[in-house]
């Protein structure tokens, strides 16, 4: 048994998903369901028994602790997070609270919980703490990528929040030997991402007619990593990675956004042609640039290769043909999705009442 926190997001959602695919080990799944948490993208395991999904916060010492007190993970994968850039700037408080409080408060049930477990099982016990590259802040277009060992340079709230919670999991094994291990990920795309982000925010703007917004003029450059690699990769980080290590995760794909936004229309123009023949590029509108936009990411992921032998699966033409692909087959999780009908599948299904979107 394994705990997953943040288990009903994007990222989180593909690594249950993933997990239980490969794995007869259960998963007990708790997350906030905020507004991008979404059951309806785990709708496949209403009826696995090895899967256990609760509604809860990670701040929720109490909940956490009895959790971890009556299903006795052998690990915890943490997702948890808010994670959007732009709903930081806005409203940077929620990011303090859920990344930084509540990766405290966590790992303390967490440490509590360890510590009071056989020698045997105390010794296998793992928490894998899930982060980003945003955390080394921004890179000239000349600068090296991002290896383990740049200093933590953050830049907006969001990423300012996520490297506080990576200091208190290295703190936390450094102080009390709690076995830590963490990962920081580049740009991730794939299915079932919000569509609020880049990727997912181009097809359904494009198919609905809609302009496409890029930022400042889009030469924003970022390493972009299939969602199932980054879930193979955190699968062989809590495998057999050293603890207290930090590992980059990277799909070596480093390309403008406005390089993005044009692959997805040409993919669209293919897929599903406008009856008119024209583009989709001709939606394409330059929009004003959000404050503190960092330039450029990169990871270096060549540790992870070395040390554990991990490297992506999917080349990025590969990944975002499929990326493509699953959106256009998959139109009523989008418009459920975009129109909060996901929160009353939730309800109907679960009959949870859930959480309040953020404002």
């Amino acid at each position: 048994m394994i705990l997953v926190t943040g288990g009903a997001g994007f990222i989180g959602a593909n690594f249950v998903l993933d997990w239980l695919a490969q794995s007869g080990e259960a998963v007990v799944n708790l997350d906030k369901l905020t507004y991008a948490g979404n059951l309806e993208t785990l709708a496949s395991l209403k009826a696995n028994p090895g899967h256990v999904f609760v509604q809860g916060d990670i701040g929720d010492s109490t909940l956490v602790d009895r959790l971890l007190a009556e299903h006795k993970p052998r690990a915890v994968v943490n997702f948890a997070a808010e994670s959007h850039v732009d709903r930081s700037i806005h409203g940077p408080e929620d990011f303090v609270q859920t990344n930084v409080l509540g990766t405290f408060r966590l790992l303390e049930s967490v440490r509590g919980y360890w510590s009071a477990l056989p020698a045997e099982q105390k010794a296998q016990f793992r928490f894998l703490h899930v982060s980003t590259d945003e955390v080394y802040g921004s890179l000239s277009a000349s600068d090296p990528a991002f290896t383990e060992e740049n200093k933590y340079e953050p830049n907006s709230p969001y990423s300012a929040s996520k490297a506080a919670s990576d200091h208190l999991v290295r703190s936390w094994h450094h102080t009390y030997g709690l076995p830590v291990l963490t990962t920081n990920c580049s740009n991730n795309y794939g299915p079932f991402h919000f569509p609020e982000k880049l990727i997912p925010l181009m097809i359904v703007n494009a198919l609905a007619g809609k302009p496409l917004p890029v930022y400042g003029d889009g030469m924003q450059v970022r390493d972009w990593l299939y969602v199932k690699d980054h879930c193979s990769a955190i699968r062989r980080v809590l495998e057999a990675g050293r603890l207290g290590e930090t590992y980059n995760v990277g799909g070596w794909n480093e390309k403008p956004n406005i390089e993005i936004v044009n692959t997805v229309c040409a993919l669209l123009d293919e897929l599903r042609p406008k009856a008119d023949g024209k583009s989709y590029r001709e939606q394409i509108s330059y929009v004003t640039d959000r404050p503190g936009h960092d330039r450029r990411y990169a990871i270096d992921a060549r540790k992870l290769e070395k040390e554990l032998g991990w490297k992506p699966a999917e080349t990025f033409d590969t990944g975002i043909r499929k990326t493509v692909e699953w959106y256009l087959a998959n139109g009523e999780w989008v418009r459920n999705v975009q129109s909060g009908a996901y929160r009353e599948w939730v309800e109907k299904q679960y009959d949870a009442t859930p959480a309040k979107a953020a404002a």
